[in-house]
């Protein structure tokens, strides 16, 4: 409760935790849906918002409240599984990199820089479009989580160089502690700041990355997100023919998404951060 406390000190952690609620209870709201999002022409086209169709209705005969539901609850979902499977990439390289050491670090960091130097878009659109038939939520995810750890783990790697140097990783290999106990014991409590904001920041890089590959169609159209929400209403030329609610509704919620995640993972670091908790405290 104290950290809470703490942290809800910070106006951006206040905001972006409230806007993160909402956000969660809207996509939550899809379990709820009357209509099923994979359906066309269940309701009027083109209809402006009022207090029947609260967010308009599109081309396709939608409603957008229900549709702007399910595709915030896939964003998440696609951008929880990069997050999640590509911190343990970045986890279990960065880790083994720093601590080992000599070959072994030379060859992950190869792998690594390798990853950074190159096209990653380019290769990421041609793999899109070669498992384009079987895209779905988990396979999009984990396509992106493929391309999300090279960056992370040199992060995990300086620090772990660091650490390995100090005099309780010299106590605790004297003790007889093996490499898996001083890993979680020693070292993930130093990392865990590092870890959990490179997670937050790298859903958000995920959840940009999907709404570029839904716009360039190489997505499953089919399946709501907020990528797909709005290739379909540039398809149908949503912004010249005026119809504003149609586009508005995934902007604004990227936008709020973008926002809420940034400035949740710059406030947690800083309150993580021994050296930036010291300069509060002096300030």
């Amino acid at each position: 409760m104290k950290v809470f406390r703490d942290l809800f000190r910070d106006y951006r952690f206040a905001v972006s935790f409230c806007v993160l609620v909402v956000i969660l209870l809207f996509g939550f709201l899809s379990f709820f849906s009357p209509y099923d999002p994979t359906l066309w022409n269940v309701v009027p086209r083109d209809m402006q918002p009022s207090l029947k169709h609260l967010l308009g209705t599109d081309s396709n005969g939608q409603e957008i409240f229900w549709q702007a539901t399910y595709a915030v609850r896939n964003s998440l979902i696609i951008s929880l599984i990069a997050g999640a499977v590509s911190r343990v990439i970045a986890i279990l390289v960065g880790m083994i990199s720093g601590y080992k050491g000599g070959t072994t670090d030379r060859v992950l960091m190869f792998i690594s820089d390798s990853l950074l130097v190159i096209p990653l878009f380019l290769i990421m659109v041609m793999l899109a479009m070669l498992v384009r038939e079987y895209m779905n939520l988990a396979v999009l995810g984990l396509l992106l989580s493929i391309f999300g750890w090279a960056w992370d783990a040199r992060l995990i790697r300086s620090m772990i160089l660091s650490l390995r140097e100090r005099e309780f990783t010299k106590t605790a290999i004297l003790s007889g502690s093996g490499t898996v106990r001083l890993v979680l014991n020693e070292y993930m409590p130093f990392t865990m700041p590092l870890i959990f904001s490179t997670l937050i920041n790298n859903m958000a890089w995920a959840i940009g990355l999907e709404i570029t590959l839904a716009i360039l169609s190489l997505v499953n159209m089919s399946i709501p997100t907020l990528g797909t929400m709005l290739q379909w209403a540039i398809s149908y030329q949503a912004i010249l023919l005026g119809r504003w609610w149609w586009v508005l509704t995934p902007v604004i919620l990227a936008v709020l998404l973008f926002v809420a995640l940034y400035w949740l993972s710059v406030s947690i670091s800083e309150y993580l951060d021994p050296r930036t908790r010291i300069q509060r405290v002096g300030a």
